[in-house]
């Protein structure tokens, strides 16, 4: 065998002991690379992911709980209840507490409507807030709102849950709600929640707020329970 011949034997064969080596090197990098990977702990959500008001459950319910039920036919609101007797602590009872829920009425203007009879021998056990057709609702009070509902006697109504998880604040009549409004949103007092109207069982052109107040001991079933007079907690 030639000289020239022995030194391409051995260029071939250092050739492929480097080759060899290479692919082995890359074969360990990427194993120890996704060794690693996988061990990386996951990044911890953002703040407002972890304390979103939505995700917020009432007592009794879960974050992934079904959604409330509806009321009984007709029965939107407790049906001649008498008014509650005390209940404290709940957060109404404080002075100053409740801001009257439609923007632009003042305190002198209210007219207590709460003992007037309405048809079929009802009570009305709740306060009639007059007001221009499609001035804003405001919440009354921090709460959640746990459910959005439309019947023949409220029409378009809110159901809020106050922060003591037993007294209910009763919205209708409303002409819409506010944009984006759904159930579950932890509403801060003063939150727009919709708007004045005349839907339900009013006459037309009627436009006003009926707001009631209630107590009640299981918070799934939020249409019953003992009725408040909002009247003298607007009026403090």
């Amino acid at each position: 065998m030639s000289q020239a011949a022995k030194h391409v034997i051995i260029l071939l064969g250092a050739s492929i002991i480097i080759m060899a080596a290479l692919a082995l090197f890359l074969v360990i990098f990427q194993f120890v690379y996704f060794a690693r990977r996988s061990n990386v702990p996951a990044s911890p959500a953002p703040p407002e992911a972890r304390s979103s008001p939505r995700a917020t459950p009432l007592i009794g319910q879960s974050p992934n709980s079904p959604a409330l039920p509806t009321p009984p036919a007709g029965r939107d609101t407790p049906e001649n209840g008498a008014a509650a007797g005390p209940v404290e602590p709940v957060a109404i009872f404080k002075s100053g507490a409740l801001i009257i829920p439609v923007v632009g009425i003042r305190p002198e203007q209210l007219r207590d409507t709460y003992n007037e009879s309405r048809s079929e021998g009802r009570a009305h056990n709740a306060l009639d807030i007059m007001a221009s057709c499609g001035a804003p609702v405001v919440a009354a009070l921090p709460g959640k709102i746990i459910k959005l509902f439309r019947s023949d006697r409220g029409g378009v109504t809110v159901y809020q849950m106050g922060p003591d998880n037993r007294t209910v604040y009763y919205y209708a009549h409303l002409a819409r709600y506010a944009d984006g409004l759904t159930e579950g949103y932890l509403a801060p007092q003063g939150a727009v929640i919709g708007y004045v109207g005349d839907t339900g069982n009013v006459v037309p052109g009627a436009c006003h707020l009926h707001f009631a107040i209630w107590t009640v001991t299981d918070p799934k079933r939020y249409w019953d329970g003992e009725n408040i007079n909002p009247y003298p907690l607007l009026r403090p």
